[in-house]
């Protein structure tokens, strides 16, 4: 099932530009539908947390998978007034991130009328099947007409 272009131009415009974090990381989405996203971050220096190894800012990696999560929770809403915030992220961090792209993927794995519960993966583009974190993120769904602020 698609989902409307309206919804898509809008989580696509707060996620890549409205937010000036998700801006400073250079956050870009490079897919989504209904109940799902890809994002991802491209390699800088400045997002290496442990210079020793070299790896990846942990906080990178869990503002990545967050906004992704965010993102396809978007895509469940109907309306252009309508909103979704994070209640909750479990990042596991599996291995550390490598100085190259990186990228998200989340999966709705249920949206009600409340809250949409989030499957999160981040990997390195070509390794997808060796991801540098897993996780789940909760995102509360605030509907049209329930005291969202526009």
């Amino acid at each position: 099932m698609a989902i409307r272009e309206e919804i898509r131009e809008l989580a696509r415009r707060f996620m890549e530009e409205e937010v000036p974090f998700n801006r400073f990381l250079g956050m870009r989405i490079t897919h989504l539908d209904a109940g799902e996203a890809n994002m991802e971050i491209p390699f800088r220096d400045e997002l290496v947390g442990d210079p020793f190894r070299p790896a990846l800012h942990g906080g990178v990696i869990s503002a990545l998978l967050d906004t992704c999560g965010g993102a396809a929770a978007l895509t469940t809403l109907d309306s252009l007034e309508d909103r979704a915030s994070t209640v909750d992220l479990r990042v596991d961090y599996l291995r550390p991130g490598r100085k190259e792209t990186l990228v998200a993927e989340a999966r709705v794995v249920r949206a009600g009328n409340r809250v949409a519960v989030v499957q999160l993966s981040a990997f390195h583009p070509g390794d997808r099947e060796r991801p540098v974190a897993t996780g789940v993120g909760v995102y509360n769904m605030r509907r049209k007409g329930e005291g969202v602020q526009p």
